[in-house]
Order: structure tokens, then sequence, then C-alpha cells
């Protein structure tokens, strides 16, 4: 990782005087991860919270190249990207070593541009795709994503007297993308911002696709104070609702390894899209959730162990 003070040096590449919400991570996450590579860098940007509130004409935070494209098709358009850059060096028309990054929601990952993204994942494109996880689509109104949790409540998945949030598990975004063998894939949350300016970095370096999943605690979305984000993050690593590691050529390690795990429900009681469990007795939902966190834990700790065999 390079030296902070090497990281003060360089260009800022997503600059202030963006519209970001106030405790909003995503524009701070966006510069770390810039500011790991080594080389200039493209960005493709798709619909999200992030490209609105840094691209609203005639305004721009970014001081990289940059393009915004659909909501569904970011992957797509980074591999155009890539093969682009090919296509010009292989006519003698362009000379740099660049570095292609997209960004998106977890609308634009987990749901709809998913599609795209496996495609690009399969071909093997050497580029980062990062994906904000702020858990719902939080830029068209809060409403339920596939990385919306468990009884989460939203706009399309309420909590009231026939729900109690949404019915369904989150997806395993990070299972489905290091099924495809790419080199490449990590979770990462803000609060632990070496361990994702490692990744970063890693990321950036790989020969061929790699993923970067950020936690992004979201105070509108979640329900939390804005001077809340980062312990926000950090209780979700802390509970292991959120465990910091990655997926190198297959090998899964485990980054982070709480000294005391933290109950879930420290994390929850914090966020008013699960204050309808703290409503009544719902004893037998938050347990729930506590035996959903276990389980995948010790399914990833099992993952790590036969990684080192």
């Amino acid at each position: 990782m390079p030296s902070v003070k090497d990281l003060a040096e360089k260009t800022i590449a997503v600059t202030g005087g963006h519209r970001a919400c106030a405790g909003c991570p995503e524009p701070m996450i966006a510069r770390w991860i810039l500011m790991s590579s080594d080389r200039p860098v493209i960005a493709a940007l798709a619909t999200g919270c992030l490209e609105v509130c840094s691209t609203i004409f005639p305004y721009t935070a970014w001081n990289v190249p940059y393009i915004h494209v659909a909501f569904e098709n970011v992957a797509a358009v980074a591999s155009g990207i890539v093969t682009a850059c090919k296509a010009l060096k292989k006519r003698g028309e362009y000379d740099k070593e660049v570095n292609i990054v997209a960004f998106a929601g977890d609308g634009g990952t987990y749901d709809i541009g998913l599609q795209a993204l496996s495609g690009a994942l399969e071909r093997g494109h050497r580029f980062v795709f990062v994906c904000m996880d702020n858990q719902a689509y939080m830029n068209t109104g809060i409403q339920r994503s596939g990385a919306t949790p468990h009884y989460a409540a939203t706009t399309t998945s309420p909590a009231g007297a026939q729900a109690k949030g949404k019915p369904q598990k989150r997806k395993d975004i990070m299972g489905i993308v290091a099924a495809h063998g790419i080199p490449y894939a990590a979770q990462a949350a803000p609060s632990h911002w070496k361990d994702l300016l490692t990744k970063a970095e890693k990321a950036f370096k790989v020969d061929g696709p790699a993923f970067l999943n950020v936690l992004i605690p979201c105070n509108l979305g979640w329900g939390f104070e804005p001077e809340e984000t980062l312990e926000l993050s950090r209780l979700a690593v802390e509970t292991c609702f959120w465990p910091l590691y990655e997926v190198e050529n297959g090998k899964v390690k485990i980054n982070y390894k709480p000294r005391h795990k933290v109950p879930v429900v420290e994390f929850l009681k914090r966020q008013r899209r699960y204050r309808h469990l703290f409503e009544g007795d719902h004893k037998e939902l938050l347990e729930e959730i506590q035996s959903e966190v276990d389980q995948n834990w010790q399914q990833l700790l099992s993952r790590e162990a036969l990684s080192a065999a």
C-alpha cells in the first residue's frame, strides 16, 4: 500500500464541491480507490448516487476522464474502453498505459447490471469493477434490491402488519463474482481504510478483471445521523455482518477477524430500517438474523481453511 505521504501528494481525482448527502462516504471511497492506481485512470460511471452527486451539468467533481452510462451497462462500456485502448495501441495511435475502473451501485451490480458484469468477467477484460453497496436503490427512492438484507424496511418492502421488511435474504454477490474464476475479488468497508487501499492497489495490478464490493452506510436509506457513518461501518465489520475478505486466484483469505465478535443486534438497533424489529416482540426475527450472520461467518472460515489446506 502507498504511504499516507505518497497518497497526500497525488492529484485529487474526485474533488470537493459534489452534492453527496452529508455523511455519505461514496466520493471519499472513489477518491481513495483512484489514488491507489499507479497509472492514469479512465472511469465509467453507471447511473446512481455517485454519478448523480458528482456530475450534475455543467459541473463535475472528476479530475480524470470519465463517461456516464446507463444504469445496467457500465461493465459493458468498461469492456469497450479496454478494447478501444488495445485497438488504438495496435494502430500506433495511443501509447499510454492506463487503468480502467467502473463504478456502480448495488442495483447496477446485483440486479440490472449483473448480466453485463457477468459477461465482462467471463470475457476476461482487464478492468476494476467497484460496487458501491448501500443495500438498496437509494438514488431513486430507497427501493429494495438484491443487496437489501433480510427484514430491512424499504419503500418497496415496507414493515407493517402484513410484512416485517424484506422477506428475502440478500444475494451473495461475492460468491457469484468469484465463481467466474477471476483473478481478484474483495470486500471492503470505509471504516477500515488501509484494508480498502491495499485491496484497490491489488485490484489495479492483476492481469484480468477485478471486483471490489465496498459497504456504503447510507444515513438516508438506513436511518442514522450523518456523523455515525464510520461507526456503522465499523459495527458491520465487528458483528461479521460485513466480513472483510478477498478471493485471490480462487483462494479465500479473511483480512480481519474480530477479537470479540459483537452481537448483530448492536448494528441493527442503530438504524431506522430495522426499527420495526424492536417494536413489540420480534425476538425470533432478531435471532434468525443472528443465525444467518453466524452461519455465513462459519462458512467463510471453512472456505479459508480449505484454501489454506
